[in-house]
């Protein structure tokens, strides 16, 4: 018989998941009368010195097991872990975590527990929301701009239907200057689409001026790069959502700035930068190593010089001062902020950008660029405190991403996909959780036609640039797609469509998955789909703010989201066998046969369903 312990389990821990702090935790854990257990104990630690054992309290024995229990409280935020320890007669043993549920002697891992501050919530009109992300320069175009000021060289493409430059030029270098003339006017001109689709929020990539087209190369933070348009423009953007119901949330990047840029002005172009003047009012900004010729950079990019974030003029100019960077954006209606690649940035530094958006608007939101579990993720040799200090709001929730995915593909088992859904549940404070961005494609990742399309040849730079999927490829592509975003759209926080994902849009890694829209080809099948999808999700609270229990039977993925009383469940099928349940209302489904009160959900099908 094993000692029995699971931490999601209400029997053994309650509250589920994090605690806020002050808040009352009673931990109980069952060991067999054999272990002829005398004492048992409660060990919890956290990564700033903090220790603390408590005894444990024998209620009873039932079943053969001994029920040993405590309560307690912590009243200082952290990442903490707990295990126990075991004492028998002239004998003592640690119990450590195995695996996902499972217990073991002597050896394995430590239960995780997140505690963050009592007093601290996210903001509520960002839980649950529908996110749209758009690559400024590839979506809608009001007139090309012909700017003054624009870093040069660049190219505007002839036509929409070319492919983003690819090859390398004779240096060997791919310098990202084309671009197709998208800008926030057009970007405007198709609120109405945005909305018809069902979104709420759109998460800007850079729009800052810049020479690349992916603008993460800042030359100026407090300039909208000229061929997107100008501040009247981006004010005018923000109003006309904010009177569609819709937010407007801007990427940052502070970690580095470009070189070409008034701040660094390897070019020489802007005339005080710190690359050509030492006694430039940037020149702290930056990392030298051997003044100017050697300088620290993002990944050794060196059109990307990387910034001391904690060098008070560096902080003044982008979160303290009254017309900081911060502030600017905020006062022209931006309603959050996308802080990119966050682990290259001090916890200090994202307390200060916290502070400041709150300061000028407390519903604002903060989100990271995290890859990984935010609630225990390490960088540069440090745990960070994105969620137990409450520095972020919101990240962006990749873990979902790949085990949807992976799922969807036959890589992992229903069993591994609701593992995953329930560590980051418990892991996470309900408040962030609610507020996750969950996507299926990024800039950053192959669009998901492409990641879920079969049969997919290995090919050359050239030729990703000219492949389309098409016939029983892209029938099958499309039906894992409307899966993967059901999972999507259902198990919680936001779903972010990548521009042009509902309209079918291919393409591999960058830069083919930053492609001009297709709007004169926008597959109807798939935007009627994510716009159904975006109306159940719009209109029935519980896929915003509900809890979730996942789980799997005979390898069929089961989830239901619940609050009080009411509660809405989830299959998803992809085995060869039928599944049958018991429904009353079904909300959403494919692939499924009714007879009554009972649904089947066949092979690739899946059911959003009240049950009777």
């Amino acid at each position: 018989m094993r000692i029995l312990f699971d931490s999601k389990e209400n029997k053994h821990k309650s509250p589920f998941g994090c605690l806020r702090t002050d808040e009352k935790c009673t931990i109980c854990i069952h060991i067999p009368e054999n272990v002829c257990a005398r004492k048992c104990f409660l060990c919890v630690e956290s990564n700033e010195g903090f220790y603390l054992k408590m005894p444990m309290t024998k209620s009873h024995t039932m079943d053969l097991y001994d029920y040993f229990s405590v309560e307690f409280s912590i009243n200082h935020v952290g990442l903490y872990h707990y295990w126990f320890k075991i004492e028998q007669e002239g004998n003592f043993f640690d119990l450590f975590k195995q695996g996902y549920s499972d217990t073991n002697i002597g050896e394995g891992d430590k239960w995780q527990l997140t505690v963050f501050d009592k007093l601290y919530q996210t903001p509520d009109e960002f839980k649950g929301k529908v996110y749209y992300q758009i690559f400024p320069d590839r979506f809608y175009y009001e007139n090309i701009i012909t700017p003054e000021g624009k870093l040069t060289p660049y190219r505007v493409h002839s036509s929409s239907m070319e492919e983003p430059d690819y090859l390398p030029n004779e240096e060997g270098k791919i310098l990202n200057c084309d671009f197709f003339g998208g800008n926030l006017k057009g970007i405007e001109k198709k609120l109405p689409y945005l909305k018809d689709l069902g979104v709420g929020i759109i998460y800007l990539n850079p729009v800052f001026m810049a020479y690349s087209n992916h603008r993460y190369d800042t030359a100026d933070y407090k300039r909208i790069d000229p061929l997107l348009g100008d501040d009247k423009d981006f004010a005018s953007l923000c109003s006309k959502a904010h009177k569609m119901g819709i937010k407007i949330i801007i990427d940052c990047a502070f970690s580095h700035t470009g070189s070409n840029s008034v701040y660094f002005d390897k070019e020489n172009i802007f005339g005080n930068g710190a690359y050509h003047n030492p006694d430039s009012p940037y020149r702290n900004w930056f990392q030298f190593v051997n003044y100017p010729h050697e300088y620290t950079s993002w990944w050794g990019i060196d059109t990307l010089p990387c910034t001391e974030e904690l060098n008070d003029d560096f902080l003044n100019y982008i979160v303290r001062d009254d017309d900081s960077v911060v502030a600017h954006w905020l006062k022209l209606g931006a309603d959050g902020i996308r802080l990119d690649v966050a682990d290259e940035l001090p916890d200090e530094f994202i307390v200060e950008v916290k502070k400041k958006l709150k300061e000028i608007n407390p519903d604002a939101l903060l989100m990271g660029e995290v890859w990984e579990d935010a609630s225990n993720k390490e960088s540069y040799g440090k745990v960070r405190k994105y969620l137990s200090h409450s520095e972020l709001d919101s990240v962006m929730n990749y873990p979902f991403q790949n085990a949807i995915i992976d799922f969807c593909l036959g890589d992992i088992s229903s069993e591994s996909l609701a593992q995953t859904v329930m560590t980051i549940r418990e892991n996470y404070p309900k408040s962030v959780y609610d507020c996750l961005m969950t996507s299926l494609s990024t800039h950053d990742t192959v669009r998901i036609l492409n990641r879920l399309s079969p049969n997919i040849p290995e090919l050359s730079r050239e030729g990703r640039a000219h492949y389309v999927i098409a016939g029983d490829d892209l029938k099958k592509g499309i039906e894992l797609e409307k899966i993967a975003a059901f999972l999507q759209f259902t198990l919680g926080g936001c779903a972010s469509i990548y521009y042009g994902d509902e309209a079918g849009l291919q393409g591999f890694e960058d830069p083919f998955n930053r492609r001009f829209f297709p709007w004169d080809n926008i597959d109807r099948d798939i935007f009627d789909y994510y716009k159904k999808l975006s109306s159940v999700k719009n209109s029935i609270s519980l896929l915003q703010t509900g809890e979730i229990r996942a789980y799997e039977d005979r390898n069929v993925f089961l989830f239901e989201r619940f609050a009080d009383d009411l509660c809405i469940r989830a299959v998803v099928n992809l085995t060869d066998e039928e599944y049958t349940v018991d429904a009353k209302e079904v909300v959403f489904s494919s692939n499924v046969s009714s007879d009554g009160n009972r649904i089947t959900v066949n092979k690739n099908g899946f059911a959003l369903y009240y049950a009777s």
